[in-house]
């Protein structure tokens, strides 16, 4: 109990920094309050804090400092990144479902096969210590795995799915692998070369899931959806270049900087008649002929 206690006040003690900058007694404060309506002793003395900056660092790579001028604690600027916040995420939700045994009543999971967590460490080292690796993937096309050889430089998530960005050692090319069908994955003491050319943000900044781009340049795309679907788009983007365009009682009209790929066009025939696609007319043909091509498969 004691060292789900000392998660938990982690937890909130970043949550209030993050709200605002705090003096040491407003932190206490804070805490005595929570103590009462969590049910748990999450009271600490000055040294105690101390010592949770620490842990904090160590376990959420959060920076907490303090400002002697204002005598406050803040958290510092570099400390902030995506990273961060979905490890953050992922211990709240942990520290969430551990408050009581039979959770069959309150929270409903998706029922979903593993996605190849067990990998994910493994990959991770090889990815840092430029490690090549071997493993065996099954491709849904094929009955049996084949055996690979990679370079492994980065992974990726899509969907609640997690995927390998590797150079396959057979033809030299850049693939994506999902982790779920990685199969015996050994890391070899060959090393390779990180390729100067290749950066894997700069690869899938204007891509919609994990299909390389596939022409040289992205397109402006304009979506128009309906009030109601606009509301989940706005709170919930497609893509980092999305950006307003208009937002009245008729339309919320976007505008997005992407390639057109597979993974897009799912996406976008999954709003239904909530879409109406402007821009780029070539995508609008995609589109419509996707949705004549569906109509007759189920008529």
């Amino acid at each position: 109990m004691a060292k789900r206690e000392s998660i938990l006040r982690y937890l909130l003690i970043i949550k209030r920094i993050q709200k605002s900058n705090v003096t040491f007694k407003e932190i206490s404060n804070y805490l005595d309050r929570e103590s009462e309506l969590r049910e748990s002793d999450l009271r600490i003395s000055n040294r105690t804090f101390q010592r949770d900056l620490n842990d904090i660092r160590s376990l959420f790579n959060r920076d907490i400092q303090y400002d002697f001028s204002r005598k406050v604690y803040f958290i510092a600027e570099d400390a902030i990144s995506d990273t961060n916040d979905r490890l953050l995420e992922a211990f709240e939700m942990f520290n969430a479902l551990n408050l009581t045994d039979d959770l069959s009543q309150f929270i409903y999971f998706e029922r979903r096969k593993p996605q190849g967590a067990e990998n994910f460490y493994g990959l991770l080292h090889a990815i840092k210590n430029h490690s090549k690796i071997r493993y065996a993937y099954q491709k849904y096309e094929y009955e049996e795995p084949t055996k690979r050889m990679a370079e492994p430089y980065a992974l990726k998530e899509f969907k609640g799915r997690w995927y390998l960005l590797a150079k396959d050692q057979k033809d030299k090319t850049i693939k994506t692998f999902g982790l779920d069908r990685v199969q015996n994955l050994e890391i070899t003491q060959e090393r390779f070369e990180w390729p100067l050319d290749f950066y894997p943000n700069s690869l899938f900044k204007n891509c919609f899931g994990i299909i390389s781009p596939n022409a040289s340049s992205p397109d402006e795309i304009v979506l128009s959806f309906d009030p109601f679907q606009g509301k989940y788009i706005k709170s919930f983007p497609l893509h980092e270049s999305q950006k307003i365009l208009m937002d009245d009682e008729n339309e919320l009209r976007i505008g997005l900087t992407l390639f057109i790929t597979h993974d897009l066009v799912m996406e976008l025939l999954s709003y239904g008649d909530t879409l109406e696609v402007i821009e780029p007319e070539s995508l609008r043909e995609e589109i419509r002929l996707t949705a004549q091509r569906v109509t007759k498969r189920n008529s």
